[in-house]
């Protein structure tokens, strides 16, 4: 039996059963099928189902990895500090063997190992296997597709990633965006046909560096329902700003639109707590907070996360939609782009995986045009100082952070201690993608976690 059709009869299962998860002999039936699920080639070893099986079941099955003559694989079960070089560098060493060129892979592996030593650890070597590597072997990414200039203007311009690597694209179109705001002032670039492209973080900072403002932002797989509906439209579409001050950091917001996302409602689920009243709402309006339940129906399409402010209009939901919605329409509507279903991941017909064709936008404003950039730091850093400095609560942390100040704090502590912490899991995905090539075998017969 193929993968997706074992996934259909795992889903199938958890639809018949709202309460199998405390019923011994659905637990068992379950299990069963999640290894028959976890043995069958090509299977997706990040699918959420298998955070299910162990959140909601509390069953463990035996994934498949790579393995190598005379390897001694990931056995630390501990986190292990590795350098940021030496991970910057396996990493591009991994895209190059995915067919990228030098530029291709330098550019992604920096994109990545950025968000590693800002404290985001969601999106730096734990994305590299299961978005990017284990997406290009699914046949809906490519690792070398050129960019396409669309149509250009002195303060425009409109281009087209033809499925390859978010990660350079997104680099690529905020530099041209710099470079004409250097030039005019303004510069605005949207992408079409583009893949995730890691941190909105990474584009602003590039606009701040150069001293400029940075705007930027990018649509994703449906997962939020508008206000008063229940259906997963919008993806969690961050909305992401970058200024420029005298601090040793720019102040930079990367957020998504949403009030949580899923791996947070995974999270609550090893803790055992609900999840916050507002974050998720189901099919029949009702506010979820059973986080199990929440999990279970996320994946049979029953749920949907809320906007920034919750379910309805009594917290401002509808801020956050609006927001999302913002993001959304500039990443599709100069695109002619795709958006909900169309972006979900999955042909519905066959249970495949499908591409997901994403647009991005990027701004740039260049500050020397309005006055000078000391000024404008100088401006800039005394408001973000008077807020640091501003009346604590007697019930808080005795501080107060500014955007981008957690991020800092981050780098300066990893810096510290030696480069970024890797857990067992992204070890054995390490280990996975090293044993798939050999001239990284080669090169890396040995990873700093193996005896």
């Amino acid at each position: 039996m193929s993968a997706p059709a074992i996934r259909n009869e795992l889903l199938e299962l958890i639809g018949k059963n709202p309460g199998g998860h405390v019923d011994a002999k659905i637990i068992n039936e379950f299990s069963a099928k999640l290894q028959e699920y976890a043995n069958s080639p090509g299977v997706d070893t990040s699918d959420v189902i298998f955070a299910i099986g162990s959140s909601v079941y509390g069953v463990s099955v035996k994934l498949p990895s790579s393995k190598s003559s005379g390897s001694s694989g990931a056995g630390a079960s501990e986190p292990v500090i590795v350098d940021f070089d030496y991970m910057k560098q396996f990493m591009k060493d991994v895209f190059i063997s995915y067919g990228c060129t030098e530029d291709q892979a330098e550019t992604s592996s920096e994109v990545l190992i950025e968000a590693d030593k800002r404290g985001i650890d969601s999106h730096g070597l734990g994305r590299l296997k299961p978005i990017y590597c284990d997406r290009i072997d699914k046949g809906i990414l490519w690792s070398n597709k050129p960019i396409t200039v669309l149509k250009e203007t002195e303060t425009t311009a409109l281009v087209d990633g033809n499925l390859g690597l978010g990660l350079y694209i997104g680099p690529y179109c905020m530099k041209m965006a710099i470079e004409k705001a250097k030039k005019h002032g303004v510069g605005f670039v949207a992408a079409q046909n583009s893949t995730h492209y890691g941190i909105a973080g990474y584009y602003t900072s590039m606009a701040a560096d150069a001293g400029c403002v940075g705007f930027s932002g990018t649509n994703a797989r449906p997962s939020i329902a508008p206000t008063f509906g229940v259906e997963p439209m919008l993806g969690t579409n961050p909305l992401c700003f970058g200024i420029p001050s005298d601090d040793d950091f720019p102040f930079v917001i990367d957020c998504a639109t949403s009030v949580n996302q899923r791996g947070k409602i995974e999270k609550y689920a090893r803790e055992g707590v609900d999840t916050p009243r507002g974050a998720v709402i189901d099919n029949d309006g009702i506010e979820r907070t059973d986080t199990e339940g929440i999990l279970r129906d996320m994946v049979l399409g029953k749920c949907a996360l809320t906007p920034v402010g919750g379910a309805g209009d009594e917290l401002g939901g509808y801020k956050g939609y609006g927001w999302a919605t913002v993001v959304e329409l500039l990443s599709t509507a100069f695109q002619s782009g795709p958006f909900g279903e169309d972006v979900c991941g999955v042909d519905r017909a066959t249970g495949k995986p499908a591409p997901m064709p994403l647009g991005h936008f990027f701004l740039a404003i260049n500050i020397e045009n309005l006055c000078p950039l000391d000024t404008f730091k100088a401006n800039s850093g005394k408001l973000l100082n008077a807020l640091r400095e501003s009346k604590k609560s007697p019930k808080g942390p005795g501080r107060i952070w500014t955007a981008g100040e957690l991020e800092n704090d981050a780098r300066v502590s990893r810096t510290a201690q030696g480069g970024m912490k890797v857990p067992a899991v992204l070890q054995q995905n390490m280990v996975d993608l090293r044993d798939k090539f050999q001239d990284l075998k080669d090169k890396y017969d040995k990873l700093p976690f193996e005896n």
